[in-house]
């Protein structure tokens, strides 16, 4: 039942660069604080802030009307998340339009609102988002705040100042899944969305997912048929050790995947440099061209960085590139086994154009 003006809390949005937008708190009743990005997804709302691709940051959902679908009960088989990304929600705070307070679904459980109080996550509605689109499309992602009549300040507790991402949603000791099947693939958790856990679950693959630093290559893990290295979010700039561990694997030639951050970090290790995207690229429906070829994918994206194409060293090829503004989407040795996608290949939430890169490098193993 919707609230009365009444019964409403008002917040506000305050960004950086000046700009204030007046609305309503829903959610958790508190202040936020972190960087402002937009996601275009008609749906998926309960995936994408369970994202640990988006930590640290303040979500802006430009289609109108969310909340009208609830949020599911989650399943967990064998240590898998079914309908979420992750065990919590990880975006800072939501902003959005109009918020259902109704919700109908067959699988929902609880509503949208809810669900935040309980992760104690902060909600603004009644603002314009594609306004605030357009300023964050024009001007850039900047930092922003969530305040409300109650809250106007940061607490000591509220940890807007995280510093390294990866580390604050990688897993902190090794986790094995589906084991016993037909292959073995090491899983670097840069921030791992379970959707890709599943994806190679369902192809039989035994994974073993281990923290961002772990130094995989002496370990006693035992030996592994590939390398896939996954999505996460902030800066790959944090994950030194990271990089050198996948320098050493690569001398291995065995088959490298690397999805979102992951390809960030993989041409890295190849010698290539990162740069920050003007306002990133989230949503299901970013179009990509595969170099070479006249064939367009559409695809699922997350991330605020792209490899810059120029600085591939020269055994090393640009793959795919964005339609939208022609930065990089992917990368392939020319020689070796090693692929990289900025995009997620296994499309949740969104399209599955591009999951031949899973059964690419499945065959590689």
């Amino acid at each position: 039942m919707q609230k009365s003006i009444q019964e409403r809390t008002k917040a506000s949005l305050l960004l950086s660069n000046g700009l204030k937008f007046e609305g309503f708190s829903f959610g958790y009743d508190h202040f936020a604080e972190g960087e402002v990005v937009f996601d275009t997804a008609m749906v998926g709302y309960p995936e994408s802030l369970t994202d640990p691709s988006f930590a640290g940051q303040i979500l802006c959902i430009t289609y109108p009307l969310i909340g009208n679908y609830g949020v599911p009960e989650d399943q967990i088989i064998e240590g898998i998340s079914q309908f979420y990304e992750s065990d919590k929600i990880h975006v800072k705070g939501l902003i959005i339009t109009e918020y259902s307070y109704d919700y109908s679904h067959w699988s929902a459980l609880k509503s949208l609102d809810q669900w935040l109080k309980e992760h104690k996550i902060v909600g603004i509605y009644a603002v314009d988002t594609r306004e605030i689109t357009k300023v964050l499309r024009d001007q850039g992602s900047m930092v922003g705040k969530i305040i409300t009549e109650n809250h106007t300040e940061a607490s000591d507790d509220d940890n807007c100042g995280e510093k390294n991402l990866v580390k604050s949603v990688s897993c902190s000791e090794p986790i094995i899944y589906n084991k016993g099947g037909e292959k073995r693939v090491l899983l670097l958790d840069c921030g791992v969305k379970h959707t890709i856990l599943r994806a190679l679950a369902n192809k039989n693959i035994e994974i073993v997912r281990v923290p961002y630093d772990y130094k995989f290559n002496n370990s006693d893990l035992g030996e592994c048929d590939g390398l896939l290295i996954s999505n996460g979010p902030g800066n790959c700039s944090d994950c030194e050790t990271t990089i050198d561990e996948i320098k050493k694997f690569m001398e291995s030639e065995k088959p490298i995947l690397g999805i979102g951050m992951g390809n960030l970090l993989l041409a890295k290790a190849a010698g290539a440099e990162v740069i920050k995207l003007k306002c990133g690229h989230r949503g299901p429906n970013q179009p990509v061209r595969m170099v070479g070829t006249e064939r367009c994918f559409i695809t699922s994206q997350c991330h605020g960085y792209s490899v810059d194409a120029k600085t591939l060293p020269s055994d090393w090829k640009e793959s795919f590139i964005n339609l939208n503004d022609n930065s990089n989407e992917g990368i392939q040795h020319l020689t070796k086994p090693f692929t990289g996608v900025q995009f997620h290949p296994e499309g949740v939430s969104g399209p599955i154009d591009t999951k031949f890169i899973f059964d690419n490098f499945i065959e590689k193993l």
